[in-house]
C-alpha cells in the first residue's frame, strides 16, 4: 500500500542455510524517483542492480547489523535525476531487509 508520496514499504525474510541468490527486492517501476534498503539481518546483504545477486555478482554490500532488525545493519539510498528504475535483486545468507520506494 501506497501512502500520498507515492511510498511503499515491504519487509522481506528467508531462512536459507547457504548464500540465496537472486531474490528480487524491487521490481522494475519505471515510475520511480526513489528508493532505500535497508540490511536488517546478521549477515552481509549483496545488492544488484538488475537480476542474479550472489556473493560474487552485486553493486553494493551492506553490512550486517549486531542483532536482527536492530537498525544497525549497511544502508543504501538512490534519488535524484539518474535513478535506477529495473530491477533490484538482493543476495545474502538468511536476507533480511526492508526497503522504501517513492515513486512519481
Amino acid at each position: 500500500m501506497a501512502d500520498k508520496y507515492g511510498v511503499q514499504i515491504a519487509l522481506g525474510t528467508a531462512n536459507i542455510p547457504s548464500i540465496a541468490s537472486d531474490t528480487t527486492a524491487l521490481a522494475a517501476n519505471p515510475a520511480r524517483c526513489a528508493f532505500m534498503i535497508q540490511n536488517l539481518g546478521t549477515n552481509a546483504l549483496f545488492v544488484r542492480f538488475g537480476t542474479g545477486a550472489s556473493s560474487t555478482v552485486f553493486h553494493v554490500v551492506l553490512k550486517a547489523g549486531t542483532g536482527n532488525d536492530d537498525g544497525s545493519g549497511g544502508t543504501f539510498a538512490m534519488e535524484g535525476e539518474t535513478m535506477w528504475q529495473g530491477i533490484i535483486s538482493i543476495a545474502g545468507t538468511s536476507p533480511r531487509y526492508t526497503v522504501a520506494e517513492l515513486t512519481a
